[in-house]
């Protein structure tokens, strides 16, 4: 028995040799290789329940492989479907802030026709004088329902700022979470 735990010591000292590093305590696992290993050599080299354990951690792993296949591909699953939608939504978000641009300036062309039209009626203003009380009274009107409408188209810019306002920030935001979608990803 003695010369058996000499040969054990030797061949530890041989494995300590060959990775260049001292171990620490010994692992219990370590430990138990060790006592099979003896075992092994006591019994002249047959142990059918180490072989079986050999079996059993074999099953083991391959179950474990098995279970992280499965979790990489249901990860991969929701990591695209994650992606799709925010790829959705930052495709939405664009095609709404190119709707309300379109708008803007479609809005920024009629206050320009607008104010035009504000103006040559002023100058018609001064060019007639003669028929002053009717067209005085048809300019109030017309001024009034010019200056409502550009009241109003005011109002529709101020909406359309903020709309555009808010486009941006959520094109910053869906930028920053496609980020940090990649980054989790990785």
């Amino acid at each position: 028995m003695s010369s058996l735990y000499t040969r054990s010591k030797e061949f530890t000292r041989n494995r300590k040799s060959q990775s260049d590093s001292p171990p620490a305590s010994p692992s219990p696992t370590a430990k138990t290789f060790r006592h099979e290993r003896l075992s092994r050599l006591e019994s002249g080299g047959s142990n059918p329940t180490t072989s079986d354990s050999y079996g059993d951690r074999a099953s083991a792993r391959a179950r474990r492989e098995a279970r992280e296949a499965r979790l990489a591909t249901l990860t991969g699953r929701v990591e695209e479907d994650s992606n799709k939608d925010y790829k959705k939504l930052y495709e939405s978000a664009l095609t709404e802030n190119q709707k309300l641009k379109t708008k803007l300036q479609e809005a920024q062309l009629e206050l320009a026709d607008v104010k035009s039209k504000l103006e040559r009626a002023a100058q018609q203003k001064q060019e007639k004088a003669s028929d002053r009380s009717s067209v005085l009274e048809m300019e109030k009107r017309e001024r009034r329902a010019l200056e409502r409408k550009m009241s109003e188209m005011e109002e529709e810019m101020k909406v359309l700022t903020e709309l555009k306002s808010d486009n941006q920030r959520l094109k910053d935001e869906n930028g920053a979470l496609i980020r940090v979608i990649s980054k989790l990803s990785k």
